[in-house]
């Protein structure tokens, strides 16, 4: 692993900072007595994160998780959660909403830095969104604690998006050829949170090198109106858009049978999320997903319920069946499980 560079830059908390903690890549990260991921790139900082507990956990399995919210802070729990155990486990305690940290927090997490408790690793998520807390990030920045910051910074390059997008398939020891990334940047120019999931999706479906054919066979025609779009506006409901959205795709060159997946894929999440009212991340952790698409699934979710949803899956299936040689029609297949979904109803009734 590289040796960490030391930055002039903060990621969180009111703009560049001078800091004497070691910067370290969200791509490779690594534990500390104390980490700062900061930043608002939620899919970077999920990355990190999840890094994070994953290098621990390999080092020794017994690895305690706590989580904490630093805007609901009850006093003591941080050096309680800290603190050994009997057994002397390691453990990791991810603290969320340090952008709006209480009084509370603030004082302890400062007085902890002074003192870090051995075998412990305290995980401080700040999206950058404030400068509240700013004596705490000050204060670690500066060196206490023998800290480590992790930055998160906005993607908005298309330049950054597409390193982005190789360093999905670097990491994964996977060739993508220069048109194929160039052309699935361009497909989800709007949404890294939906660039990650097609680059993951590209690699568990398909084997060997992505092609630019491969891209355009799961992702065609998603530069002008994506698989995604027509998904995202039949389950919010808006059946005439839906049905805008659909043709538009369709003329632009969308494949029906990615096309059906994208609705596929949304609505499984949807159903494992569905009736689960644990937090986002133990759920997250749990499902094997990732915190914002736990929170994405729920958004679509309002409105919905177990029968809508059944509905929606199983015309979904056929619809799937359908594209792919049952019917005739692939057109009318999709046009039949737009309206199912956006209408939530059964077709013709």
């Amino acid at each position: 692993m590289p040796a960490p560079r030391s930055s002039a830059r903060g990621g969180a908390g009111g703009g560049a900072k001078a800091t004497k903690i070691p910067q370290v890549s969200w791509r490779e990260p690594r534990p500390a007595p104390v980490v700062i991921i900061s930043g608002p790139e939620e899919v970077c900082a999920e990355r990190a994160s999840a890094g994070i507990r994953d290098y621990l956990r390999a080092e020794d399995p017994a690895l305690e998780v706590s989580d904490v919210r630093a805007d609901d802070y009850a006093p003591g729990t941080l050096l309680s959660l800290t603190s050994p155990s009997l057994f002397g486990e390691p453990r990791l305690v991810r603290v969320s909403g340090v952008e709006k940290c209480s009084d509370d927090f603030i004082k302890e997490a400062v007085s902890y830095l002074e003192h870090p408790q051995e075998g412990a690793t305290v995980l401080l998520r700040h999206t950058g969104a404030s400068v509240r807390g700013k004596k705490l990030l000050d204060a670690l920045r500066g060196g206490s604690g023998g800290g480590i910051e992790i930055a998160c910074p906005t993607v908005k390059r298309d330049s950054d998006r597409v390193d982005f997008a190789a360093g999905e398939f670097r990491a994964a020891r996977r060739r993508i050829a220069p048109d194929a990334l160039r052309a699935l940047v361009s497909a989800f120019a709007d949404d890294l949170t939906e660039l990650a999931s097609a680059c993951q999706q590209l690699l568990r479906d398909v084997e060997g090198d992505i092609t630019e054919d491969v891209v355009n066979k799961y992702y065609g025609g998603r530069v002008e109106v994506s698989a995604f779009v027509v998904a995202d506006t039949a389950i919010a409901g808006r059946y005439g858009e839906a049905l805008v959205a659909l043709r538009h795709a369709l003329d632009s060159g969308a494949d029906p049978v990615p096309m059906v997946a994208a609705f596929a894929m949304k609505l499984r999440t949807m159903a494992r999320v569905a009736g689960q009212r644990e937090p986002s991340r133990s759920l997250a952790q749990r499902l094997g997903m990732k915190d914002w698409q736990v929170d994405r699934a729920r958004r679509d979710l309002s409105g919905w319920n177990e029968r809508s949803l059944g509905l929606a899956i199983q015309a979904t299936a056929r619809a799937d069946a359908e594209v792919k040689g049952a019917a005739r029609d692939p057109i009318f297949a999709l046009e039949r499980m737009v309206a199912v979904i956006a209408t939530r109803v059964p077709f013709g009734e």
